[in-house]
């Protein structure tokens, strides 16, 4: 708290109050000839992902503290569709018998999991990484540093599980509306939506062409009850021919109410 609520150097001893304080943003700006600033950037690892600010190792500490973990780096990367996103790369421990695992996608998945399940018990829900890459051990530098340029890139396939195909022209929809939001080149009806890097702002895009396609209102929250093509395919479903069914009877009343 001292280090970032400083004293305020430039104050007036005759107009302004003594304990005044300026608060140290973490913003990395350059002061321009005609006195703008402009941003360049963190002095930090802190990020700002949907609108909160977010403390990157309070989530990799997180990760640490699970007894699967060796270590943890968590990192804020372009999802591919104009949103970045959090994508923590994981180093198992050697007891865990993940590293041997590594090759075994259903075992990967599990584990994957099992740590989102336990951030999400300790961390709000924005601060859950959308993907996470489980690394065998860190790319390293000649002088035996962290090389993160060397990082792979974020894969949230891992987290899709086996593909099954969409039946319905709903179903068929949904899977070529979540793949074009999300950048990905395959949806199966079992995918999750917030798994494969969807939030609450691409959310409301999938409500907005929902109702374009289909002329129906949906609440957000059904989105989040319903993560998946399959579950949501059903809800849509219901839904118009209920729609469907009130407009038919409607019709059948004169102007009386009666039939």
């Amino acid at each position: 708290t001292e280090e970032k609520f400083i004293p305020n150097p430039f104050f007036d001893p005759q107009q302004a109050n003594s304990s005044e304080r300026l608060y140290r943003t973490g913003d990395l700006v350059r002061w321009l000839p005609d006195g703008s600033l402009a941003y360049m950037g963190r002095i930090d690892f802190q990020v700002k992902i949907r609108g909160f600010r977010i403390e990157l190792g309070e989530i990799e500490s997180a990760l640490r503290a699970q007894t699967t973990v060796q270590d943890a780096l968590v990192v804020a990367a372009d999802s591919g569709n104009g949103y970045q996103q959090l994508v923590a790369y994981v180093v198992p421990t050697v007891a865990s018998g993940m590293i041997e695992q590594l090759a075994q996608a259903q075992a990967k998945r599990s584990w994957i999991n099992t740590l989102e399940s336990a951030l999400a018990t300790s961390l709000p829900d924005y601060m859950v990484p959308s993907c996470f890459m489980v690394l065998p051990s860190w790319p390293l530098t000649q002088n035996g540093k962290l090389d993160r340029k060397a990082l792979p890139q974020p894969d949230v396939s891992v987290l899709q599980g086996n593909y099954v195909a969409p039946e319905t022209p709903t179903q068929r929809l949904l899977c070529t509306c979540w793949q074009d939001l999300l950048g990905l080149s395959q949806v199966g009806i079992e995918d999750n939506f917030f798994r494969l890097g969807g939030h609450s702002l691409l959310a409301m895009k999938v409500l907005t062409q929902i109702r374009q396609e289909w002329g129906v209102e949906i609440p957000v929250n059904v989105i989040f009850s319903n993560p998946t093509v399959e579950t949501l395919a059903t809800y849509i479903d219901a839904l118009t021919l209920s729609t469907h069914i009130s407009t038919e009877v409607s019709d059948e009343f004169d102007e009386e109410g009666t039939f």
